[in-house]
């Protein structure tokens, strides 16, 4: 019988742990408005996180983290040059920044909401976590 070896012990996380974090400490984001659609550009600053968010980050991924996009249609374009996504969300709008009745009628708070929306990402590609700050 064959055994499996034993975990070393401080060898790091498991290949496929993931960690919760706010996708703005692995990605930046820029959004404004196109007339009635909005633009969202997403983009990291490695590979390893390029790779990982063009494989999850897709229209309907990105509909599940901000709802309010769920009855809109969405479209992706890739910038792999770049490390970026570009996603064209159409009618967001309405008829433009002066008909939306949107609170951000020029869709450029949109990236920064994606920005804190909490995402399972590899544990490698996490930030190490930052010291809480000491007491005043």
């Amino acid at each position: 019988m064959r055994r499996s070896p034993a975990p070393v012990v401080g060898a790091g996380p498991a290949p496929d742990a993931s960690t919760t974090i706010p996708l703005g400490r692995i990605a930046g984001a820029r959004s404004g408005d196109k007339g009635g659609n909005a633009n969202l550009g997403v983009w990291t600053d490695t590979q390893a996180r390029y790779d990982w968010l063009a494989a999850h980050l897709t229209p309907d991924t990105l509909k599940q983290l901000l709802p309010a996009l769920a009855p809109y249609r969405v479209d992706r374009h890739d910038l792999p040059n770049l490390k970026a996504l570009n996603f064209v969300i159409h009618g967001l709008l309405g008829r433009g920044v002066a008909a939306s009745p949107r609170m951000d009628p020029q869709a450029k708070a949109l990236g920064e909401e994606l920005r804190a929306r909490p995402v399972d990402v590899p544990t490698p590609l996490a930030p190490p976590a930052t010291p809480a700050a000491p007491p005043p």
